[in-house]
C-alpha cells in the first residue's frame, strides 16, 4: 500500500462550513471512496485555510479514475469546488498538490531490522 500526502487551499472564510461537511460526509460517498481503493484517508486544516491530506491506495491515479466514474463524486466534487483556492479549473480531487515523503519511521525500522 502506498502512501500520499497533498496540500489544498480552502477559503478562510469558508472552513467552518468545509468542516461541518466532512463531519458528516454522504454514506454514498464514503461507500464509493472505500470501493475505489481509498484507505486510511484522512483531512486536517489549518485555522488559515490550508488542508493537508493523507492517504494510502496501491495507486492513487487508479483510485482516482474509479472515483471519477460516480456519480456521487460527481454530485460531491461539484458542491466542494467553492470552497477552494488555486484550482485553475480543475476539480478539487484533481487539483491538488501532491507532496514527496522524504521519511516514514516504519519503513527506516523495518530495513533497518530486515539488515540484522
Amino acid at each position: 500500500m502506498n502512501r500520499y500526502c497533498f496540500l489544498l487551499t480552502v477559503r478562510p472564510e469558508l472552513l467552518d462550513e468545509y468542516r461541518a461537511r466532512h463531519a458528516a460526509v454522504w454514506p454514498e460517498m464514503l461507500r464509493a471512496l472505500a470501493d475505489a481503493g481509498w484507505h486510511n484517508y484522512s483531512l486536517f486544516a489549518r485555522p488559515d485555510g490550508l488542508v493537508v491530506g493523507y492517504v494510502e491506495a496501491e495507486d492513487l491515479a487508479a483510485a482516482q479514475a474509479a472515483m471519477a466514474t460516480t456519480a456521487v463524486n460527481a454530485r460531491w466534487q461539484a458542491e466542494m469546488g467553492r470552497f477552494f483556492v488555486g484550482l485553475d479549473g480543475q476539480r478539487p480531487d484533481e487539483g491538488f498538490e501532491l507532496l514527496d515523503e522524504i521519511f516514514n519511521l516504519d519503513g527506516q525500522l523495518a530495513a533497518t531490522n530486515a539488515a540484522h
